[in-house]
């Protein structure tokens, strides 16, 4: 049981510091909310991981979690930003499982950060393995 709980925990860490993504310019920054109310702007979200086969994920979106998936997945999210949020931003993050590349080898699954209908990032086809995040603003 503490190494699962070590291990899930180092898992979790680690959508701070990998995953599907690499840019922090906001996204959809500048572009009219699909939904306002108060000084809240709702921006809809979504990760997704392409690929075939079971693999196991973490990601940070609305909440941080991880799952056992069958590829491919998707998972969208309305996340509602306070006034402050907008200005400082929202981490979103995926971090893909391994699966087998056309040359057998294991590499990242191929993965996208979308935010309002806007590709905001990806993994290149899962070649681009460091770095990975986006600032929803």
């Amino acid at each position: 049981m503490r190494r699962t709980t070590a291990g899930l925990a180092l898992i979790v860490s680690g959508v701070l510091l990998t995953g599907c993504g690499g840019g922090d310019d906001g996204g959809a920054e500048g572009k009219p909310a699909p939904s306002a109310s108060g000084s809240e702007v709702v921006r809809e979200v979504t990760l997704e991981v392409r690929g075939t086969g079971k693999t196991q994920i973490a990601y940070a979106a609305d909440g941080n979690r991880t799952e056992q998936v069958t590829l491919p997945w998707k998972k969208t999210v309305e996340l509602s930003l306070t006034k402050a949020e907008q200005e400082v931003g929202v981490l979103v993050s995926v971090v893909p499982g391994s699966v087998p590349g056309d040359d057998g080898m294991l590499k990242p699954a191929p993965c996208t950060i979308t935010v309002d209908g806007e590709k905001v990032d990806d993994n290149q086809d899962g070649k681009d393995v460091l770095g990975y995040k986006h600032t929803v603003k």
